[in-house]
């Protein structure tokens, strides 16, 4: 299988830590999404009409949306729960990822630490404030949630955690105080012990380039 990403992504490295934690070896195709790399025609024709990333390539299918992607690559393993009440309420976090956690949290970290403060339009600088709010509002919430327990959802690690470790962990990048949620930082250290861990890459992706080139 082959993942088509940026490896600064938290979306696409959501997928590569849930192979990792796995054991599935994958290959990687690195774009850069700042110089518009999936926006090309050849891309566009043969990954993602969509234009985005990641995308998971499994021979000749193509899989976008990372919390589908780890869903793909989990099904039958520890990662999803047994349980059917469990498994609803791990979707359920996955689903509050992508629509509470990561418009805020994620999107504060790209203005931030890939855009830059100086760089961002008008709109985007009126934002600010309730993008801010509504990030720390999640990480509040989540900070409650694990007052008590050990992971998101069961006993043991899932694909709620890794969906929201991914930008969790780097969210100090858009300004967010971690050290301000030690329910937090206790989860992330688990996380990070988990056998198969392996840490997301920060730096520009220039190995091994995708059809963009």
């Amino acid at each position: 299988m082959i993942l088509h990403e940026d490896p600064r992504s938290g979306n696409c490295y959501k997928i590569r830590l849930t192979a990792a934690l796995l054991g599935i070896p994958l290959q990687f195709r690195a774009y850069d999404i700042m110089n518009a790399e999936t926006r090309t025609p050849v891309f566009l024709a043969n990954v993602n009409g969509n234009g985005r990333i990641p995308v998971l390539q499994d021979g000749d299918k193509f899989l976008p949306e990372s919390n589908a992607a780890c869903f793909y690559l989990a099904e039958g393993s520890g990662l999803i729960p047994d349980d059917r009440f469990e498994r609803a309420d791990m979707l359920r976090w996955m689903f509050w990822e992508q629509y509470n956690h990561e418009p805020n949290v994620a999107t504060l970290r790209f203005w931030m630490a890939f855009v830059g403060e100086d760089a961002l339009n008008d709109l985007q600088r009126a934002l600010l404030p309730g993008k801010r709010e509504q990030g720390d509002a999640a990480l509040a919430l989540m900070d409650k949630q694990l007052a008590s327990r050990r992971w998101f959802v069961g006993d043991r690690i899932s694909l709620a955690d890794i969906a929201l470790y991914a930008y969790t962990h780097v969210s100090d990048d858009g300004g967010f105080n971690l050290k301000a949620y030690a329910h937090i930082g206790d989860w992330m250290e688990r996380i990070a012990s988990e056998p198969g861990y392996v840490p997301m890459n920060k730096e520009t992706p220039l190995a091994v380039r995708g059809p963009a080139d």
